[in-house]
C-alpha cells in the first residue's frame, strides 16, 4: 500500500474521534509531497519565505504587494493575515483582493463561441492568484477551476469537457502535482469546507453547450441552455489525499437545465444543486448515494443564487436583494432556522462572509442606469461600504468583459 493511502486511512480512522481538520488540509498533504520530491530547493525556499515576511511588515491594506520573484513555494503571509486588501482602481483586478477570512482566489470571463447556426459553447478563461506574488495571472489551460481553502491548491479540468481526469494544481508553481482519474466524465468541481474532499459533477456531454433562444415578439435571439434538458449524470465524491472516490447516479430531472454543478452542504455530509421551480434560488439536497433528502434545518431556507450562504458561526443567513432606494442596494440577513428577516445590509449580491458581521458583495454604480457592479465590503449595522475593486467595464452586448469572482477561505 502506498504511503498516501496509509495516510488517508489513518486520517479517516482518527476522524471518528476528532473534529474535522480546518481549512488547508489538502495543502498540508500536498506540501508533504513537494518536500519529498524537491528537498534540494528547501534551503532556497526558506530564505525566500523569510525575505517575504520581512518585506510584508511595510504592507498596508490596499497597498501594492511585494513581488517575491520566481521560486516561491510558500504563499506570502498576507494571504493569511485577515486584513483588508482593496484595489478600488482595478477592474478586473491585478493584485490580491481579500477581507477577513475570504480572498478572491481567482476570477474568470466567459465568451460564447458559435459552433453552428443553432449551437454555441460557453468557454471560460481563468486568472488565478499566485501566492508568492499576490497577483492574478492568466492561465488559459483550464475549463473549470475550484480553489481549496488555504489558497495553495486548485482542482482543475482540461479544456475538453467533460474531462476524464482532475488535476491538483500547485498555485505557487503553476504545475499539476497529481492527476486523479475518474470513473465518469467530469464537468464541474467543488471542495468541501475543510478541503479534504472534492465533489466532481459528472456529465455525458459538455454542460456549457448553448442553443439559440429567439424572442417571439422582437425576433432577437440569445444563447442559453436548453430548458428541461441537462447532460448531468451524477457526482463522484473523492478523497483528495488518496484520490479514491465513489460515483452516485442522479436521475435526469426536468427541473435541471444545462450546467448544474453539485456543492457540499455546510456539514459536508450532504450535497446540493440548483433546481428550477416556482421561486428563485431553489435547491435540492442529496446524500452521498445520490438519493434526494430534505435540506438540513439551517440550510433549508438558503438560496442557491446567494453564494455567501451561512455566516461562519452559522447564526445568520445571507439572502437576496430586497430594496434599492435612491440607487443604493440592500440585501436581507435572515434567521436560517425560521427565515425571518433580522436586518438588512448594503449590497446587491452577497458573495462571501469576511467574518460574522462583514460580507463581500457586488454593489452597483448608483450613477449609471445600466448595471455596473464593483466588489465592496459591507458591515451589518452600518451603511458604509468599502470598495474592494473598480466597477465592471462591461459592454452589455459583450459578456466576455464581465469577470466572475471565485472566493476561497484563506
Amino acid at each position: 500500500m502506498k504511503i498516501e493511502e496509509l495516510l488517508s486511512d489513518a486520517l479517516w480512522e482518527q476522524a471518528c474521534e476528532q473534529p474535522p481538520p480546518g481549512p488547508g488540509f489538502v495543502e498540508r498533504v500536498l506540501a508533504a509531497r513537494r518536500r519529498r520530491r524537491a528537498r534540494r530547493f528547501a534551503a532556497a525556499a526558506g530564505v525566500t519565505a523569510a525575505a517575504a515576511a520581512v518585506a510584508l511588515v511595510a504592507v498596508t491594506a490596499g497597498a501594492p504587494l511585494p513581488h517575491s520573484g520566481k521560486g516561491d513555494e510558500r504563499p506570502s503571509s498576507v494571504l493569511h493575515s485577515g486584513a483588508v486588501s482593496a484595489r478600488p482602481d482595478q477592474s478586473p483586478p491585478r493584485d490580491l483582493i481579500a477581507a477577513g477570512r475570504s480572498a478572491l482566489a481567482a476570477y474568470y470571463t466567459t465568451r460564447t463561441v458559435r459552433q453552428s447556426a443553432d449551437l454555441a459553447v460557453g468557454e471560460r478563461t481563468y486568472w488565478l492568484l499566485t501566492p508568492g506574488t499576490g497577483r492574478y495571472e492568466k492561465d488559459a489551460r483550464w475549463s473549470v477551476v475550484a480553489v481549496a481553502p488555504g489558497l495553495r491548491t486548485a482542482a482543475v479540468l482540461e479544456r475538453e469537457l467533460p474531462a476524464a481526469r482532475i488535476g491538483l494544481l500547485d498555485l505557487a508553481t503553476g504545475e499539476v502535482e497529481r492527476w486523479i482519474p475518474v470513473s465518469h466524465a467530469v464537468g464541474g468541481l467543488a471542495f468541501s469546507a475543510d478541503g479534504r474532499r472534492l465533489v466532481a459533477t459528472t456529465y455525458s456531454g459538455n454542460p456549457d453547450i448553448f442553443v439559440k433562444i429567439t424572442d417571439a415578439h422582437t425576433g432577437r435571439f440569445t444563447w442559453g441552455p436548453r430548458f428541461g434538458s441537462t447532460p448531468r449524470t451524477g457526482f463522484e465524491v473523492l478523497d483528495v489525499a488518496s484520490g479514491r472516490g465513489t460515483w452516485a447516479r442522479v436521475a435526469p430531472d426536468r427541473a435541471v437545465q444545462g450546467r448544474e454543478d453539485f456543492a457540499f452542504g455546510r456539514a459536508g455530509d450532504l450535497l446540493y444543486g440548483r433546481v428550477v421551480g416556482p421561486r428563485d434560488g431553489m435547491e435540492q439536497f442529496y446524500d452521498v448515494t445520490g438519493r434526494k433528502v430534505a435540506a438540513p434545518g439551517n440550510e433549508r431556507r438558503l438560496r442557491w443564487d446567494v453564494s455567501a450562504r451561512l455566516s461562519p458561526d452559522g447564526r445568520l443567513a445571507a439572502w437576496g436583494l430586497v430594496a434599492e432606494p435612491h440607487g443604493t442596494s440592500y440585501s436581507s440577513i435572515r434567521d436560517p432556522l425560521t427565515g425571518k428577516e433580522i436586518t438588512r445590509v448594503r449590497g446587491a449580491e452577497l458573495l462571501a462572509w469576511a467574518d460574522d458581521k462583514r460580507l463581500i458583495a457586488w454593489e452597483r454604480d448608483p450613477h449609471e442606469e445600466r448595471y455596473r457592479p464593483r466588489l465592496v465590503l459591507v458591515t451589518i449595522g452600518s451603511a458604509k461600504v468599502v470598495p474592494l475593486s473598480g466597477y465592471q467595464k462591461r459592454d452589455m452586448d459583450d459578456a466576455s468583459g464581465y469577470w466572475q469572482p471565485v472566493f476561497a477561505d484563506r
